[in-house]
């Protein structure tokens, strides 16, 4: 039984139970905390982006456990950052960092990587190359920015198994803060001492969150 009375049946649809946990939320997220609801009405002031996979395990609101409004996020395939361009196109990923920047002026940008990561296996397995859009395709050209990196991962590790995954993982964290300081709003802050790039790295196996050291390359217990 919810504690707001609610109870989905063990059949439920996947939307009733998505409103049962609203329900949920409203009893015991939203009503006993309005004076937060009422401070984030009219304006956000995160002071921090993250830049995550899209994976359904890996939830940086939950792995930070952060309030509404504390961190701006981002999430895609792999928690990749396309490098700066200026073609014509639908620039998500550009568009979102700009605006966090530019206009939230984050003080910190946080790549966060994981374990188990399926974009990162598929970019080392090259599984879905030549697939059509719509078919593993948009997945394939997108994590296709990990391809610089692949001939190392596969020289040292191969292409199968968790080792060879893992620094996979490892190196797209690097790849997407790379990517970053190619924004000149991104390497301009950074230089001036206003704005700061972590990478980190959850590993879902045993909940332990790693931060890398850029001078060593070495990710390290955050503990």
């Amino acid at each position: 039984m919810d504690t707001d009375g609610t109870s989905p049946s063990p059949a439920a649809s996947p939307i009733d139970r998505l409103i049962a946990g609203y329900r949920r939320f409203r009893h015991t997220g939203w009503h006993p905390r309005l004076e937060r609801w009422e401070s984030l009405r009219q304006s956000q002031k995160p002071e921090v982006m993250v830049i995550a996979c899209s994976d359904s395990r890996v939830d940086p609101a939950q792995i930070f456990d952060v309030d509404p409004g504390e961190i701006f996020v981002v999430r895609n395939v792999a928690a990749l950052v396309p490098p700066f361009e200026t073609t014509p196109g639908h620039h998500g990923v550009s568009a979102a960092l700009e605006f966090a920047v530019q206009v939230l002026k984050v003080r910190e940008i946080i790549v966060l990587g994981h374990g188990m990561c399926g974009g990162c296996k598929a970019a080392l397995s090259q599984e879905l190359q030549g697939c059509k859009p719509g078919e593993g395709g948009f997945v394939a050209d997108w994590i296709s920015l990990l391809d610089p990196v692949r001939e190392a991962v596969v020289a040292e590790h191969g292409t199968e198994g968790r080792p060879a995954e893992k620094a996979m993982e490892h190196a797209g964290v690097k790849v997407s803060l790379t990517n970053l300081r190619s924004f000149p709003c991104v390497a301009h802050k950074e230089a001036a001492g206003t704005l700061k790039l972590r990478g980190a790295f959850f590993a879902i196996s045993d909940g332990v969150l790693h931060l890398l050291d850029e001078e060593s390359g070495q990710f390290q217990p955050a503990d």
